[in-house]
């Protein structure tokens, strides 16, 4: 069986489908959890050198907080408190109600 490829998200459409950009769209749809690095580079589709490069910053900024330890493993999670971050959220939830609304239109309308 063959396995399909995702289509981007609306953030990653409107953004750019860059590593930055799809690290930062998973960590918004899956911001109730926490990951470790390796299943945020995984499930963000990013390779691990571009994920190490970006990391830190997203640390430094405190976009991520770190969460817990499970063994050697660090998991980490949204910082929901971060003014930037909430914003981003927002703006998230804002472009997927516009494109869920044009989708709807064109339906109503075929």
């Amino acid at each position: 069986m063959e396995e399909q490829e995702e289509s981007p998200s609306v953030f990653v459409e409107y953004f750019g489908n860059y590593p930055l950009i799809r690290i930062l769209d998973f960590l918004v749809c899956a911001r109730e959890m926490d990951y470790s690095m390796t299943e945020i580079a995984k499930n963000s589709g990013v390779g691990w050198t571009s994920f190490s490069e970006i990391w830190p910053s997203l640390i430094k900024k405190e976009i991520v907080l770190e969460t817990r330890k499970i063994g050697n493993a660090k998991l980490f999670t949204l910082n929901q408190k971060n003014p930037w971050v909430k914003e981003l959220i927002r703006m998230d939830k804002v472009i997927t109600k516009m494109e869920t609304e044009k989708i709807l239109t064109k339906k109503m309308l075929a």
